[in-house]
């Protein structure tokens, strides 16, 4: 009975639009077409990250070579026209004909995926470009790439354009006293939207890429506004000693002078860096770390010198190897039985980093962001375990003060329980009501709900009253709100303000936050243009990065843009959001009322002039210090109105960067801090 049901079924159901389904219906994309249809699959997304992952892919088969021991010297030029040039003296890539493809391995590399020398053989032991896509993604989504290779038996050259096409067959040019490749790409714009290359980005990755390879020199060259650039003439364009922006990096001392450099602004708790180099089970293993006066935890990680930006295996087995090696070394100690250490104890205030080189190395996804080699855990664990277990023996000073530092972790995250659950308890005996000064919207979809985070009950007053209360909160805070950077639990839960932000966005804090209880996918911040403004933002920053971090991520977090200026000509009213703007529209340099100058007695006024005394309309500029200024007309039409206001997305490009600047800028490194006002003094914009 069930079957007969079942295939009555089958043949009642709808034939959508009667429309047929077969094999001609199954697109096939041949070559590198199949990137260009989704480049989100080989790059991970097509903004300005996106973008840079195309010199990192290059540069990885670059720095492959120098991992290999083949090459040491790497420059990475930016030229006029988003090009990018990236040389290296390392074998270069052969142009012999492949028996397979019946083209030269040049071109079988260039545009082939899946095609390399990493698959097998010898010729890769430990190489980032596994999957062997690399550098064909990165031809297919240019408009033109060059590709110059030089070998013991010459130079060849072969190019290619419009997504991979290769323009004729290789070439030998001449005979070449070098060895190496030179690759020269431009990104297509119908790809890339943005295309303009950022030198602090490229600057920042090659540093971190210079400590990883010892003895690997990387030099970096802007030559965008460089005029033309013959970069046939010479091998490296350094040689050429252009007047341009350049950098060059060398390390000897590997992951110890990563750790210092990232330390740089903190106060190390002791005095010697841990560091380990050492091969297990075919897993080179090197690991350093030291702990600072900091409550928050800097780890990174690499495989085959990769950047890890979601971990991997790797970090399962270092922080299960620092749990137990400080737990043991507690006991041995004569620490107390039952307080043992737990992860977020042993993690807070530390630097950490860890890289692997293996053989056959699995990641996940293209962009490489997790490691998923389990055999990098063991590997992981059980070296770094001895040796550290060995390190805290033989340097007691560093051990008691690393004991020390975890030992009041593990106390701090005790009392911030306590606090917590007080709160969680009196919150719950109350119904968890959300704070009075909240004017909370009607949706309950938080998809659609937006809060406005503004500065003062004035603005808070103006913006209840202006907002569409449909789909808009508003919570005012008063005054500035407690610094968290060097801030527990316990003292944030203690702030007035901080708490009603948490109850407010609905998520909890600490180890039981969780993003999807979040209330409002739209939070804007929206405080005064002025130094005051601009401080409160930071502060809310702070907060946002260091707690709430997952709402950053997931795109959540807005910083509105008030105008600076209100200006009336005649009946017409107009909003300046910069001094440019207010210049264009007010067709004046002050922002003071201008009207027609009276003539003096007896002094004749020239019909033309009298004429346009008549007609000129008056125009009055009005300075915005702050929200609360303005009306709720004003503020809707200006500031919330989702047709006609300006949002800027806050988002991280680059997290190391970022909490560099953080422990800089918020931290308690006063030397630093006045170094870096001092040296970006002309930047700033004051507001006098």
């Amino acid at each position: 009975m069930a079957k007969k049901q079942a295939k009555k079924a089958v043949a009642e159901a709808p034939k959508k639009g009667g429309s047929s389904y077969s094999a001609e219906d199954i697109t096939v994309l041949e070559g590198l077409e199949a990137v260009r249809r989704r480049p989100g699959m080989y790059i991970g997304t097509t903004d300005t990250a996106g973008l840079h992952h195309l010199v990192w892919e290059v540069f990885d088969n670059s720095r492959d070579e120098a991992m290999g021991g083949f090459a040491n010297d790497i420059e990475v030029a930016l030229l006029p026209g988003n090009r990018v040039r990236v040389a290296d003296n390392g074998r270069g890539i052969p142009v012999d004909i492949h028996p397979k493809t019946k083209v030269s391995a040049l071109e079988t590399v260039m545009t082939k995926l899946h095609a390399g020398g990493k698959f097998g053989g010898e010729g890769y032991k430990v190489s980032g470009g596994l999957h062997g896509v690399g550098v064909s993604v990165v031809n297919a989504l240019s408009t033109a790439v060059r590709a110059e290779v030089h070998r013991e038996d010459g130079k060849y050259v072969q190019e290619y354009k419009d997504g991979g096409k290769p323009v004729g067959k290789v070439k030998k040019i001449e005979n070449s006293d070098m060895h190496g490749t030179i690759i020269t790409f431009e990104a297509d714009s119908k790809i890339f939207p943005d295309r303009e290359f950022k030198w602090e980005t490229i600057v920042s990755h090659m540093r971190q890429q210079a400590y990883l390879v010892r003895g690997l020199r990387i030099s970096i060259l802007d030559l965008r506004q460089a005029g033309k650039v013959d970069d046939e003439d010479v091998y490296y364009l350094r040689e050429l000693g252009l007047d341009a922006p350049s950098m060059s990096f060398y390390f000897e001392g590997g992951l110890r002078s990563l750790v210092a450099f990232q330390n740089r602004h903190l106060e190390p708790v002791h005095k010697n860096i841990f560091y380990i180099e050492k091969e297990q089970d075919g897993v080179a293993v090197e690991v350093s770390l030291q702990y600072v006066d900091d409550i928050s935890s800097r780890i990174s990680a690499f495989a085959n010198n990769i950047y890890n930006a979601e971990g991997g295996m790797h970090i399962t087995g270092f922080k299960t190897a620092l749990t137990r090696t400080l737990n043991s070394a507690s006991k041995n100690g004569g620490g107390k039985e039952g307080d043992s250490f737990t992860g977020d104890d042993v993690l807070e205030g530390i630097t950490a980093v860890i890289s692997v080189k293996m053989r056959e190395v699995q990641f996940e996804g293209q962009t490489k962001s997790k490691l998923g080699s389990v055999e990098a855990r063991g590997a992981v664990e059980a070296v770094f375990s001895e040796a550290f277990a060995a390190f805290l023996e033989e340097n007691p000073d560093d051990a008691r003060a690393i004991m020390g530092k975890v030992a009041l972790a593990m106390k701090a995250r005790k009392a911030a329980k306590a606090a917590k659950d007080s709160i969680l308890r009196k919150g719950a005996l109350e119904g968890l009501a959300l704070p009075g000064k909240l004017a909370d919207c009607q949706t309950r979809r938080a998809e659609e709900a937006e809060l406005f985070i503004v500065e003062g009950d004035s603005a808070g007053g103006s913006g209840k009253m202006g907002r569409d209360r449909r789909t808009q909160a508003v919570l005012p805070l008063r005054g500035k709100i407690l610094n968290i950077e060097r801030a527990r639990l316990d003292k944030m839960l203690a702030s007035e303000q901080i708490k009603n932000l948490i109850v407010a966005l609905g998520t909890a804090i600490g180890d039981v936050f969780d993003i999807s209880k979040l209330r409002y996918h739209k939070l804007i911040i929206a405080t005064d243009a002025d130094v005051d403004g601009a401080h409160i933002r930071t502060l809310l920053l702070t907060l946002f990065y260091r707690h709430f971090r997952p709402v950053i991520d997931g795109g959540f977090l807005y910083i509105a843009q008030p105008p600076l200026y209100k200006i009336r000509k005649g009946k017409e009213v107009a909003y300046a959001y910069t001094e440019e703007e207010k210049v264009k529209i007010a067709g004046k340099e002050t922002p003071v009322a201008e009207e027609a100058a009276e003539p003096e007695e007896g002094e004749a006024v020239p019909e033309e002039a009298e004429d346009k005394t008549k007609k000129a309309p008056k125009v009055s500029v009005q300075r915005y210090k702050g929200l609360g200024e303005m009306n709720p007309e004003e503020l809707w039409e200006t500031t919330m109105d989702p047709a006609r206001r300006i949002l800027k997305q806050v988002t991280i490009e680059d997290a190391q960067e970022a909490d560099n600047i953080f422990d800089m800028l918020m931290g308690t490194d006063v030397p630093a801090r006045k170094s870096f006002i001092q040296s970006h003094a002309k930047e700033a914009t004051l507001d006098i």
